[in-house]
């Protein structure tokens, strides 16, 4: 046997453990919500349940599926999901610009936590009367909110980051005589880049919920929009319909970004 069939059969005995790992937690994810499902259905046919309040699963799935087929579901959640990526962009990029300076100079940091450590607590549902006075009740009032949602959590989550890399590092780059701006690109933005990604996840969480709730005011479109109508006409079904889509882009947006994860950050890997 060759070196070069060696070192292959070495990475594929180590490739097989991960894939079987892997679909190992996928199952164990999936476990769970089928569970659940399952319960639910049968508490719903013997009668345990008020199905006017709790509807069985299939029900739901049947109503889903007429949702989709008319092309209703897909109108909503796509509407939903174009204010959730404008937000997202408008609120990330700033995010992580303010954090890497504000963990970079003290000065920027000194002057800009006070500020955010004040406004982070307010609750983002108590501010949508005046995101509603200041952009009213069209697209702009959304995607403001999605964007308030994102740029705290990956504001701060970048600066915190920041602060974590060893100081050798920067002192290396400015020996080196690397500017602010490569400084800024090959040090702190790599260096930060695990909790810059957590605060994505965090901050993608954080919109999802926002979108939806400023759907439901002031608004003709969305899922946000379709949960509220939903519960306005007592269409139980279509509101459970909406908030499983809901639920199902949650986790979609967290394989994703974990992923993305695996790709940015390879040295993480278990």
């Amino acid at each position: 046997m060759t070196v070069l069939e060696i070192l292959r059969s070495g990475v594929d005995r180590v490739r097989k453990p991960r894939g079987l790992r892997r679909q190992r937690d996928l199952l164990q994810n999936l476990a769970a919500p089928i569970g659940l499902l399952l319960v639910w259905e049968i508490a719903a046919r013997a009668g345990l349940v008020n199905v006017r309040y709790f509807p069985a699963p299939s029900s739901i799935a049947e109503t889903l599926g007429s949702l989709a087929a008319s092309g209703e579901l897909w109108s909503h959640t796509s509407v939903s999901l174009q204010r959730l990526a404008v937000g997202l962009v408008i609120g990330a990029v700033p995010g992580v610009v303010l954090g890497l300076l504000m963990g970079l100079y003290r000065p920027i940091r000194v002057t800009f936590d006070p500020l955010i450590a004040a406004t982070y607590p307010i609750p983002k549902s108590a501010i949508l009367p005046l995101i509603l006075l200041i952009f009213g009740l069209g697209e702009a009032s959304k995607i403001a909110m999605v964007a308030i949602g994102a740029f705290y959590p990956i504001a701060i989550n970048s600066m915190a980051g920041t602060l974590e890399i060893n100081r050798t590092h920067l002192d290396i780059a400015k020996n080196f005589g690397a500017g602010p701006w490569q400084t800024f690109r090959t040090v702190a933005l790599p260096g930060a880049m695990p909790m810059i990604l957590a605060g994505i996840k965090l901050g993608v969480g954080l919109s999802l919920i926002l979108v939806v709730l400023a759907e439901m005011v002031g608004a003709r479109s969305g899922l946000g929009y379709l949960v509220y109508y939903s519960w306005q006409i007592f269409a139980v079904q279509t509101m459970y319909a909406a908030l499983i889509v809901i639920g199902i882009l949650g986790f979609l947006f967290n394989v994703i970004l974990t992923e993305l994860e695996r790709v940015v950050l390879p040295w993480r890997r278990p």
